[in-house]
């Protein structure tokens, strides 16, 4: 069934513009994020970029956002925190100022 249906998000206006393959890269970033402490989360991040880089799959900050914008916008609050905490761990979990 994972397959069969889009995520509610990825038919969201906000990341209509975004071709489908890196909306598949989005999803996958984040289902498979969901759970992992900070070291399992770098050993999964690490290889994912890798990938991404391999077949060329580059994000414009305005994609990104917009994709993590319709994420949050269709996400329950245990999942949102799930999320802050994937992009704090992506970002080498680093704390804003």
């Amino acid at each position: 069934m994972e397959n069969q249906e889009r995520p509610v998000w990825m038919t969201d206006p906000l990341v209509k513009d975004i071709p489908e393959k890196k909306l598949k890269f989005v999803e996958q970033l984040f289902a498979k994020g969901q759970g992992k402490s900070q070291k399992e989360m770098m050993a999964y991040l690490m290889p994912m970029m890798k990938k991404a880089k391999a077949e060329n799959l580059t994000f414009t900050p305005q994609e990104m956002n917009a994709a993590i914008a319709a994420i949050r916008k269709h996400s329950t609050r245990e999942e949102l925190t799930q999320i802050d905490k994937i992009l704090e761990k992506s970002r080498g979990g680093q704390a804003k100022p």
